[in-house]
């Protein structure tokens, strides 16, 4: 994998987990990317138990990523803590000083407009960290 682009890793990572959790990762990877064109795709985190890495999605910073289990898949938010929630959906590591997460379940809906309020937030986030 690792002759590839991080945007091609993350198209193998959602066909190896295919079906449900497969579709869930295109709508969050699809909702992310439509946010805002400077995001970058990168695959971080690669060790024994998880060869593939996490996809990452970062823009003057990591935005958020996304880790896979067995009945769920995580969105999580580096920087989740400094984000206004209008739509209240995150719904995991609440408690976190930093994180902030959404678990969605099969069957669960992705909140695409929600994600992308988000993703803007933790880019003004980043933005302003940066200057």
């Amino acid at each position: 994998m690792h002759d590839k682009s991080a945007s091609q890793q993350i198209d193998d990572i959602i066909k190896t987990y295919g079906g449900w959790k497969g579709e869930v990762l295109s709508q969050i990877r699809a909702a992310i990317l439509a946010s805002s064109p400077g995001i970058t795709e990168e695959i971080k985190w690669k060790m024994a138990s998880r060869p593939e890495g996490l996809p990452v999605w970062s823009h003057q910073g990591i935005l958020c990523y996304t880790e896979t289990w067995k009945d769920n898949i995580k969105l999580l938010f580096a920087k989740g803590a400094q984000l206004q929630d209008t739509d209240k959906i995150f719904n995991a590591r609440l408690n976190s000083s930093a994180l902030r997460a959404i678990e969605l379940h099969e069957g669960d809906a992705v909140n695409g407009p929600a994600i992308q309020k988000l993703v803007l937030s933790a880019i003004e986030v980043n933005q302003n960290k940066a200057s």
